[in-house]
């Protein structure tokens, strides 16, 4: 079986996929992740705005964690983010805002994986 290193998740923004495809290749991991692209990254798969999308997230990183034996996740999210406007609940939108959002987006992540034991 092929040693898959990583899952890595991120935005389906047109203006991130060849930054996250360099990123990863410099790390070397070329051929060696499984991939899951979804608006807005950390915050499509946490944020109660998205709820729908969460069990698929959920699934299907357990299904590779299954078949690949995926042992560590990416997170890739960017600045600029879409998603992060739509669930931002105050009328004014600025970096630091859009900070907050992204870094709550990465601690559900975390606390999620921890209580299910997932990775």
């Amino acid at each position: 079986m092929k040693k898959y290193e990583a899952m890595v998740l991120s935005c389906m923004d047109p203006r991130l996929q060849a930054k996250a495809f360099n990123y990863l290749k410099s790390k070397k991991l070329t051929g060696k992740y499984s991939s899951f692209t979804i608006a807005g990254a950390a915050i499509g798969v946490t944020h109660k705005k998205f709820k729908k999308w969460h069990l698929t997230f959920w699934d299907n990183l357990e299904t590779s964690i299954k078949l690949h034996n995926i042992k560590k996740l990416i997170v890739i999210n960017h600045k600029d983010c879409g998603a992060a406007k739509i669930v931002n609940k105050q009328k004014k939108f600025n970096s630091l805002i859009e900070n907050k959002i992204h870094k709550d987006s990465y601690k559900n992540i975390k606390k999620t994986l921890k209580k299910n034991i997932l990775i």
